[in-house]
């Protein structure tokens, strides 16, 4: 039970509208929870309230404890990096707090490991500013693994991506978070990773968190065709896993 990550967030307003119901969650170690919803469903809100970018109080307590802002690892959504600072470096920077005028060498030592486990070390002396925007995104998910957080908070972590490089992120994720206990919480639109790579998926629709539970069990035709407007196709992977293949309904179909 001490491993437990519990969220308590209130209703989140703009202005007069309330944009999210208020709501508890609860994350077990080493889970890794996919958030899904439709466009403006308020996902990336939802994210920044827990890693308290947002006016309203969330309180975050494991086992009892309250956690703090530092212990959270949040990628958001939008990434550009333009600073001159090397992809190494950059990573470094995802432990600030235990930099001093010279960097010991074990941290470099396990900066440079991570970078390794992403495919980035020929990477390391590169200039962010210099990289692809899928490159910069895989960065800055090392320097966000390399904080060692509480919690995990992603922002569509693989919008950026190639197929390869999709796959091989939300792998590293689930190991990560199996390794460290850490839960991991990602906001994504590819509900087939969603369907391969999550323990759980919380469903975010009409200012509240309309489904929670296993991918099988949410990621229902009748669900997707509510939330999504689409007509889904559910086939299996070799792996058993399921594949959401999206077709637009005959109602909008032209022709």
């Amino acid at each position: 039970m001490d491993d437990l990550l519990d969220i308590t967030l209130p209703a989140l307003h703009r202005g007069r509208t309330r944009v999210l119901a208020s709501c508890q969650l609860r994350f077990a170690a080493g889970e890794v929870v996919a958030l899904i919803g439709p466009n403006g469903a308020g996902k990336s809100t939802l994210l920044q309230a827990i890693a308290g970018l947002a006016p309203e109080p969330v309180q975050l307590t494991r086992g009892g404890r309250a956690v703090a802002r530092a212990e959270i690892g949040f990628l958001p959504q939008a990434f550009a990096v333009r600073a001159a600072l090397s992809v190494l470096d950059c990573v470094l920077l995802g432990r600030r707090e235990a930099l001093g005028l010279r960097v010991p060498p074990h941290l470099i030592a396990e900066a440079e490991a991570m970078l390794n486990r992403l495919g980035l070390s020929d990477l390391a002396d590169r200039a962010m500013h210099d990289l692809s925007g899928g490159q910069q995104q895989r960065a800055l998910i090392a320097q966000r693994l390399f904080r060692r957080p509480t919690l995990l908070l992603l922002d569509e972590p693989t919008s950026a991506l190639d197929l390869h490089h999709q796959l091989e992120t939300m792998a590293l994720l689930r190991a990560h978070a199996a390794a460290t206990r850490a839960p991991v919480l990602a906001a994504l639109h590819d509900l087939s990773l969603v369907a391969r790579y999550a323990d759980r998926v919380l469903v975010l629709a009409d200012g509240r968190i309309e489904a929670d539970g296993p991918p099988e069990a949410v990621l229902t035709p009748d669900r997707l065709a509510l939330h999504w407007r689409i007509a889904p196709e559910v086939l299996r992977a070799r792996d058993g896993k399921s594949v959401i293949v999206p077709h637009l309904m005959a109602t909008n179909m032209q022709g």
